[in-house]
């Protein structure tokens, strides 16, 4: 895994994740279909050793992996954001989970983003971020929008969602025309 510092904000801590946050809360939030309702992960099922060999996939890369944590302590750690960095083309393609659902719609995981999309345009000096999401996951959406994520192209029909085909939607945040918040 890259090293990072831990990133700051004004109620959050993103930590370089390590194995204290290797917990049963983590496997829960893989667990429940509500929180995995527009992953790919929805599809398998995860424990402690599944989630440990995820964690370590990220030894000797580039990519980075991050634990979310609410500075207050009642909260702590709410969710995960990934980045995998493609050094050659200088792009990392962003991915964020936010799996405590009491901290859901409070704005965490847009301050995560910002966070860590400016870490990596500033601090890294990435040229590119990008992600993606399913058309049906609004929240996410709102997310790229509000991060100044300009449209990065769209997979018509892509994944099978509610027994629904649906589109994926693409997004990219540029370094040359990042605006820091």
């Amino acid at each position: 895994m890259a090293e990072s510092p831990i990133i700051k904000t004004p109620r959050l801590r993103i930590i370089p994740f390590s194995k204290e946050y290797l917990t049963p809360r983590y496997t829960g939030w893989l667990n429940d279909p509500e929180v995995m309702r527009y992953s790919e992960q929805r599809h398998k099922s995860h424990t402690l050793e599944s989630c440990r060999q995820y964690w370590q996939s990220f030894a000797d890369t580039p990519h980075y992996f991050w634990a979310v944590t609410a500075i207050d302590p009642n909260i702590g750690h709410i969710g995960n954001i990934n980045a995998y960095v493609d050094e050659k083309n200088s792009l990392a393609d962003i991915g964020i989970m936010i799996g405590e659902k009491t901290a859901w719609r409070k704005g965490y995981g847009l301050e995560a983003w910002q966070a860590v999309c400016s870490y990596l345009l500033d601090d890294v000096g990435i040229r590119k971020v990008t992600a993606g999401t399913m058309a049906a996951n609004k929240s996410m959406l709102r997310i790229m929008e509000k991060s100044g994520m300009v449209a990065d192209g769209r997979r018509i029909r892509h994944y099978i969602f509610n027994a629904a085909e649906v589109d994926v939607i693409h997004a990219a945040l540029f370094k040359t025309s990042f605006k820091k918040v």
